[in-house]
């Protein structure tokens, strides 16, 4: 199946007070129709940026950006405007950008619809049905000062569904609201991606969203670094199966992603305990590719991630842990010296 939308060696360069900040380089990204796809990464990585350029707002440097078939790096203004208004819906973190603060609820759903000359009895019908999904038609007259921030958000939701568009983009929508109300907001994305078929990418710092998303991908240093899938556990095929006495859960694959060039980001805090700097010596077994940090000691990692010494070596693994942080220290010092 074509996927719904693809990045291909993306790039985006800014130029801020004559220098050139690389915001993304050499992203790669694909996404089926109808999937609800997570996006986190730590600050200035990259995944604000591209929600931007996914949703139009924004043009790559370079690369190649292909939604719905419709290829968004040379497409020209006009067509990238009718984008948004049609194919985008957009859920910002921040209630000014989503609401207009002295419109009713309803009337705040209706408003993309009326931009758009939708007919009056078409677009009351469509606001109610959107307000009933996200559980607020009979808060439909209030204002966002009388709505909750979980509430305000669910009206953001809807209002971002009213010109019926095939992509939901959430930028960090749950930031603002308490961790129980952003697991309900988080839980509506999901409502609303299975209900209406949308393909929906929702970046955000919150670490439970593999919970309620299909694929989480980590951004690092403005390209993919690793990939999490949730998938139907044993148990819950049991379940879905009709048989009792199981309990069901959720189980997560975690991968390190691979881009076109052969290149991959090892995990920080794995490459510290391993001691891997900028060198790396890799070994062809039976089962794959054994990579060790090319130092005097060349840990591997066992069940525990305990860091065992060479064949031949006497000392303990916590000596030889010890030494090599210690080598690590006189390296760092030494460079900063």
């Amino acid at each position: 199946m074509e996927p719904f939308l693809v990045c291909e060696n993306l790039v985006k360069i800014y130029k801020v007070a004559g220098l050139e900040v690389v915001a993304l380089q050499g992203l790669n990204l694909s996404v089926q129709a109808g999937e609800l796809l997570g996006i986190v990464g730590a600050s200035g990585s990259g995944k604000s940026t591209l929600l931007n350029i996914l949703g139009g707002l924004d043009r790559p440097s370079a690369g190649r950006l292909v939604v719905n078939r419709r290829d968004l790096l040379k497409a020209p203004a006009s067509v990238l405007d009718e984008y948004r208004r049609k194919e985008v819906g957009f859920v910002w973190q921040q209630t000014a950008r989503n609401l207009v603060p002295y419109l009713s609820a309803q009337e705040n759903v209706e408003l993309p619809m009326t931009i758009e000359g939708v007919p009056p009895r078409e677009k009351r019908a469509w606001a109610q049905e959107l307000l009933e999904a996200v559980g607020l038609w009979e808060h439909r007259k209030h204002r966002l000062a009388q709505l909750s921030g979980g509430q305000q958000q669910r009206v953001a939701i809807a209002v971002a569904l009213a010109n019926r568009p095939k992509l939901l983009l959430g930028d960090e929508p749950t930031g603002e609201v308490d961790s129980a109300t952003a697991q309900e907001i988080l839980a509506l994305f999901r409502q609303m991606n299975e209900r209406y078929g949308l393909t929906t990418i929702i970046v955000t710092h919150d670490p439970q969203i593999a919970r309620n998303v299909d694929r989480v991908v980590t951004i690092r240093d403005g390209s993919i670094s690793s990939e999490t899938v949730r998938r139907v556990a044993d148990v819950e095929a049991a379940l879905a199966q009709g048989v009792r006495g199981v309990s069901a859960a959720h189980v997560y694959d975690e991968y390190v992603v691979v881009d076109a060039a052969g290149r991959l980001q090892l995990p920080p805090d794995l490459r510290e305990e391993l001691g891997i700097t900028d060198r790396v010596t890799l070994e062809r077994t039976d089962g794959g590719i054994l990579i060790r940090p090319a130092a005097g000691w060349q840990p591997v990692v066992s069940a525990e991630r305990r860091i065992v010494p060479e064949p031949g070596d006497d000392r303990p693994p916590s000596a030889a842990r010890a030494l090599l942080r210690a080598w690590l220290r006189r390296t760092k010092r030494t460079r900063e010296s």
